[in-house]
């Protein structure tokens, strides 16, 4: 008898499962550090916040979730002294979300744990397969086939300019 073959995961779940051992290692390090504790929901709002404050909605699209979902993350993160709403200067109707001097202390700990995660794996898998990793996420991969007209499985095709991914 041959022994069964491992099913392969799929690729989804492989890149999830890389993700959650970032968030995992990121949020254990912050509530070592005594950070106010945070989803990791909210750990990917603070990703894609900004420098100077971006809307609700604006967060919301980049995240790929509800308004109503992005404005929870937002005010767990105001109540958290992490994040604070301004008007908007551009707009009278809008309002931004930026990082309060505490919420900018936080940033650059999570930046520089996440440099340490990403180094860690480098001692485990190999700083070729990291770097190989990193250049084939960072490539355009165009739009999802089955959106605007795209054919699932079309040979040759080139990246769309917005590659839906960010």
């Amino acid at each position: 008898m041959y022994p069964h073959p491992t099913r392969r995961r799929a690729f989804p779940q492989l890149l999830g499962d890389a993700r959650r051992w970032f968030e995992e290692g990121l949020l254990v390090a912050l509530e070592e550090a005594g950070v106010a504790p945070v989803s990791p929901a909210q750990l990917q709002l603070f990703a894609v916040l900004d420098e100077n404050g971006t809307t609700v909605s604006e967060l919301a699209r980049r995240m790929g979730v509800t308004r109503q979902t992005a404005h929870q993350a937002v005010h767990g993160l105001i109540a958290a002294g992490l994040l604070e709403q301004l008007p908007d200067p551009a707009s009278a109707r809008q309002r931004l979300v930026r990082r309060t001097e505490e919420g900018e202390r936080t940033h650059r700990r999570a930046e520089a744990v996440l440099a340490r995660l990403e180094d860690r794996l480098a001692e485990r898998i190999g700083r070729d397969a990291v770097g190989a990793l990193r250049t084939a996420l960072e490539m355009p991969w165009g739009r999802p086939p089955g959106l605007a007209g795209e054919q699932p499985g079309s040979a040759g095709e080139q990246p769309d300019s917005d590659s839906g991914r960010q």
